[in-house]
């Protein structure tokens, strides 16, 4: 499981980051608005830790724009203010849950867990567009009534545009769902490769649009 963790104060993020990889998560950090803006736009996050208080922005505006980008990733929301008017507000702007400091790691990690099994829970397995479907449980996916055979990257590819439809994925974005080699994510092609491969296993039913100089997004 990936977590962002935007928080301005380094001793804190600091902190948080070894707690979260002593569970065996996997953590990146932003230490800014403008780094965590970033970061979001190029990268999946299975949830956000987000602190309310940034020192080139504020937390709320973030997470505003965070719902505003269309990006569904479980927001809990950290703040030092325990005002339940504050409450109110994040939770009505799109997050999930709100925590205030100071707080225990037992509880931070409770909530983390009950956030990301809630999305496991709410996650579809079978997903339609027009005439192409897929199963998440089984894997298969079917144009009209036929089965398509696909390679586990083709695969991931296409789940994540069904999971996604008519949102503009980067390059970026896709190269690291099915690359294993980081160092090489932002130079590599290997994207453009397997959507050649997979538009033609779609056999011309032209869905997977070029956005010229971003990516590419699921669209009639």
């Amino acid at each position: 499981m990936n977590i962002l963790i935007v928080e301005d104060d380094k001793n804190s993020a600091d902190i948080l980051q070894k707690v979260l990889k002593a569970h065996k998560y996997s953590v990146k950090s932003a230490n800014s608005y403008k780094e965590a803006k970033e970061s979001l736009l190029e990268n999946m996050y299975a949830l956000v830790l987000l602190d309310w208080n940034l020192g080139d922005g504020d937390g709320f505006e973030l997470l505003q724009e965070i719902r505003a980008w269309d990006i569904n990733t479980p927001v809990l929301m950290l703040t030092g203010e325990d005002d339940i008017n504050d409450k109110v507000k994040v939770l009505d702007a799109g997050a999930d849950d709100y925590l205030c400091k100071p707080y225990s790691s037992v509880e931070l990690l409770a909530r983390i867990r009950a956030l990301l099994r809630r999305e496991t829970n709410t996650r579809v397995s079978l997903i339609v567009f027009e005439r192409l479907s897929l199963d998440s449980t089984s894997r298969e996916v079917k144009l009209d009534d036929t089965v398509i055979s696909l390679t586990s990257s083709e695969y991931d590819l296409l789940e994540q545009f069904m999971q996604n439809q008519n949102i503009v994925l980067t390059r970026y974005q896709l190269n690291e769902l099915i690359t294993k080699d980081y160092a090489s994510i932002r130079d590599s092609n290997i994207v453009d490769v397997h959507i050649k491969n997979l538009r033609k296993k779609l056999k011309g039913y032209d869905i997977i649009k070029t956005v010229r100089g971003v990516g590419y997004t699921l669209k009639k």
